[in-house]
């Protein structure tokens, strides 16, 4: 196990989570980056960590089912059922698409102002690729002088995402696909600029975050706005980058 990963699990093990929203049908909860939602075959070799599910059942004493999922490395807004029986109405809402979510993200360069990105992506069967589309707008641009290859300056940009489709790693793929991938991202991302990351920043994590969430409440009728904060990481490493920002 790296430094990094016991230093996590110690963290994660006397962790309390923020609860953004509850009423007697869900519970909405900000996830911190590098948990996973709950155990599965993909992730068997990391048994030994608690997951989303179970920190919170320990917090809360009470089981709660997730309704939808986020990747380990992305932070934000998690819905959890309060019972089995109401998880089928919440998903309904992501399967059909009605719900708006919007990430933010931190990528490398500097990406279009907005733009769309209708490509498909390959699902959790490799050899299968399905429809996805993302809507992007960039919301600030920040250039560092650190040297990272051949160039003197470094330039980044802050981009709300939006999907419409929701396929397994799709706006850590699409950003790839348009030559603006996603800091701190080990799979789609660029590793001289993660390293740089890590090296002038002290930052291992990945720059995507659920931000909000808007939809109509299944068994209330009731139009719902979750929102969280960015974690912590980010907005020390937003400050610095701002502080060198030489444009």
């Amino acid at each position: 196990m790296s430094t990094y990963s016991y230093k996590l699990r110690n963290i994660f093990s006397c962790m309390v989570l923020k609860i953004l929203f509850e009423d007697t049908y869900v519970i909405a909860v900000h996830k911190p980056n590098n948990i996973l939602v709950h155990h599965s075959a993909m992730a068997n070799n990391q048994l030994e960590e608690k997951s989303m599910v179970q920190l919170l059942q320990d917090q809360l004493d009470k089981k709660y089912f997730p309704v939808h999922r986020l990747d380990r490395k992305t932070s934000g807004i998690i819905l959890f059922s309060k019972q089995k029986e109401y998880v089928s109405k919440f998903q309904a809402l992501f399967m059909s698409n009605v719900i708006e979510k919007k990430y933010i993200g931190l990528v490398r360069g500097f990406i279009p102002e907005s733009g769309k990105i209708d490509s498909p992506v390959k699902g959790r069967d490799a050899n299968v690729h399905k429809e996805a589309l993302t809507y992007f707008e960039r919301k600030e641009t920040y250039k560092v002088p650190i040297k990272v290859g051949p160039y003197e300056n470094s330039r980044y940009s802050l981009v709300e995402l939006s999907p419409k489709t929701g396929r397994l790693h799709q706006l850590r793929i699409h950003m790839n696909k348009i030559s603006h991938p996603l800091i701190g991202d080990p799979k789609y991302g660029d590793r001289f600029h993660n390293r740089m990351f890590e090296d002038q920043f002290q930052n291992e994590a990945l720059f995507l975050h659920a931000k909000t969430l808007s939809f109509t409440h299944p068994y209330t009728n009731k139009q719902l706005h979750l929102i969280t904060d960015y974690p912590d990481n980010w907005k020390r490493v937003i400050e610095l980058l701002k502080s060198k920002n030489n444009l």
